[in-house]
């Protein structure tokens, strides 16, 4: 018997794929008024509505994506998620290191919606 799979701590971003992330930012913060929390230039514009993170990100930062929406959930870790995601019908498109940020698992769903699990980076040492 395997163990109890965890179920992810929160959505910890929803993020749209955009060719002009600049352009759209006019849209969100202007017309929706969601208040900008972080920004990359014009790679990743992010916004903080609730408990939660909306963004904008330029088709090299949403790689794999190159449309749409992406819903990022945050685990503990990625600890047998390559073969549940595969044993249910999903694909494992990659990992992507982010250093001190954390990392990404990027994966397709049975419909092929893409969905990121982040983990955390463990705390630097004192």
């Amino acid at each position: 018997m395997s163990a109890a799979i965890r179920p992810p701590r929160r959505v910890q971003n929803v993020f749209v794929v955009a060719r002009e992330p600049a352009s759209l930012h006019a849209f969100y913060a202007g017309a929706l008024g969601l208040p900008m929390k972080f920004r990359d230039g014009d790679r990743w514009i992010q916004y903080g509505v609730g408990n939660t993170n909306v963004a904008l990100a330029c088709l090299e930062e949403a790689a794999p994506a190159t449309s749409g929406l992406v819903m990022v959930l945050e685990v503990d870790g990625f600890e047998g998620a390559q073969e549940r995601i595969g044993a249910a019908g999903g694909q494992v498109l990659g990992l992507r290191d982010m250093g001190s940020h954390g990392a990404v698992l990027s994966l397709r769903d049975p419909e092929g919606n893409l969905v990121q699990l982040f983990r955390r980076a463990a705390p630097a040492a004192a």
